[in-house]
């Protein structure tokens, strides 16, 4: 299958793994637990003025909105170890950018999903971003333009690009 950045999100195993956890805590103990909490509330009486019901519904729009998230991203993951070393910008790596082709202006990302950086501390770009879609399938020294949110484009050059391994 070719890895096209608009529907698939590279995962590893590990990443996978952790994920496919919170999904069945949350569709599982943790559904059970919030709608526990809504039927106590509701059994308090009147439901305008029940803040302990509205908290609870709440928490359970959030909790639904990441099981819909969840599922989402592991029905479009692709599980497996790091990209290749080939040089060439794809999801599931690391690139080091210059502004306007200026070695002092840099900056360093992994190119991919929040959820495959984990608790990592890098910054992440999503592959559907305006720089993601300028810098996909470029290699080291390629420059590339993108749009910035005010209307003016911007330009980057590739100095580094490798795989992450999480």
């Amino acid at each position: 299958m070719t890895q096209t950045s608009e529907t698939v999100t590279w995962l590893t195993p590990a990443a996978y793994d952790k994920l496919k956890n919170e999904l069945d805590q949350l569709t599982g103990p943790m559904r059970a637990e919030i709608t526990q909490k809504i039927e106590a509330a509701r059994e308090e009486g009147d439901l305008k003025e029940n803040a302990g019901y509205h908290a609870a519904r709440e928490e359970q729009g959030k909790m639904e909105l990441r099981i819909r998230q969840l599922t989402q991203l592991l029905e479009r993951a692709k599980v497996g170890e790091a990209p290749e070393d080939s040089g060439v910008v794809a999801p599931g790596m690391i690139v080091t950018v210059a502004f306007g082709g200026d070695p002092d202006d840099t900056m360093v990302f992994l190119l991919g999903s929040r959820e495959v950086a984990g608790d990592d501390d890098l910054d992440v770009y999503s592959p559907q971003s305006p720089l993601g879609r300028a810098i996909d399938g470029k290699q080291i020294g390629d420059d590339a333009q993108y749009e910035l949110p005010n209307g003016k484009k911007a330009s980057v050059r590739i100095l580094e690009v490798k795989p992450f391994t999480g």
